[in-house]
């Protein structure tokens, strides 16, 4: 059988850089060879793309060339596009876009579901929708809470309450995110996430257990056995994700029918937000009196052989070669029934 040529995008201009090259090494290095003819397309902080520099080579940081290579040309000699990229200008339906018009076949979710679910007011609002049980939150723009910021203190304390967690709306790996446990920190919470984005979302402390679950599959998603982060700070932020030791606990000590409602409720999700091929659900399981509040949806979630998204399915079954090759499949899949 001919091999496939896989190209594997990775870097770009988010927060969440470093983490999109260290997602791509891990798949770099456990693709099958035999089935795939691998091409790595970096991007740099800066928005160039850098074709021939595997995310092994690049260490930390794409380095930033004098003149970037042209997109178009670098993508056209590609069967299938593995866009390994985290947060804005990668998770956000932008380079989704792009494949889109270029008609490449390309792993993950749509435009539609991934803006959805990388801007966290707007999927909260369509769990919303659906009836999904979830906390309560508030979403201001950034301006608002830099002209009115008493307005804004006011209705957290009489809606939300401290603690509460303070995030930019378009981001993830908890980056830009703070817990606010007194009102004095508001204002330097706020002042933080909005450096990473005009929309900001505040949520309301929930006193639970983080759990995640793994979905896998386009119009019929399957979903991992759940997971429990037990995180090594005192919230799983960018620094208890990458670099200290949380703990994730997999399968996860919950009876069959947590399991099962949390995998229903995966599945749901998925299919509410129109996800394809993969996404990470993340639950919080109130330890008040054992609800099942969703969190948030990836559509893109961290890739390397230590993140939840392939951990969970290898305890669930497949390993991490085999999750790679299931993935280009479900690409293709999806590519051929628009066609």
């Amino acid at each position: 059988m001919a091999k496939r040529t896989l190209g594997i995008l990775f870097g770009g201009r988010s927060g969440e850089h470093e983490v999109s090259i260290q997602s791509a090494a891990s798949i770099w290095e456990a693709a099958d060879r035999n089935k795939y003819e691998l091409v790595p397309i970096a991007i740099s902080k800066a928005g160039k793309w850098v074709t021939g520099l595997s995310p092994v080579e690049a260490g930390t940081v794409v380095p930033e060339p004098e003149q970037g290579d042209d997109p178009t040309l670098a993508l056209s000699p590609i069967d299938v596009v593995f866009p390994v990229l985290h947060g804005p200008y990668g998770e956000d339906g932008t380079i989704q876009g792009l494949l889109e018009i270029l008609d490449k076949p390309y792993v993950g979710a749509g435009v539609l579901a991934s803006a959805l679910c990388l801007d966290k007011a707007m999927a909260k609002t369509v769990f919303a929708q659906h009836g999904f049980p979830q906390g309560p939150f508030l979403v201001f723009k950034r301006s608002f809470c830099q002209e009115q910021p008493a307005a804004v203190l006011r209705a957290v304390e009489e809606e939300l309450g401290f603690p509460c967690f303070v995030k930019p709306a378009n981001m993830g790996s908890s980056v830009g995110i703070s817990k606010v446990h007194i009102p004095d920190q508001l204002a330097d919470a706020l002042e933080v996430a909005a450096a990473y984005d005009s929309k900001i979302v505040i949520e309301a402390f929930i006193d639970g257990r983080e759990i995640e679950c793994s979905v896998l599959g386009n119009d019929q998603p399957m979903a991992s056995v759940p997971g429990e982060i037990v995180p090594a700070a005192e919230f799983y932020d960018y620094q208890a994700k990458y670099v200290d030791d949380s703990e994730l606990i997999i399968p996860a000590p919950l009876t069959p029918k947590q399991v099962a409602d949390i995998q229903s409720l995966a599945v749901q999700a998925f299919q509410a937000v129109d996800c394809s091929g993969l996404a990470r659900v993340d639950f919080f399981l109130r330890r008040q009196d054992g609800q099942i509040l969703i969190n948030e949806i990836n559509t893109m979630p961290g890739f390397t052989r230590i993140s939840a998204y392939p951990k969970l399915w290898e305890a669930s079954g497949l390993s991490y070669p085999r999750l790679i090759d299931e993935l280009v499949a479900l690409a293709l899949e999806r590519h051929a029934e628009k066609r």
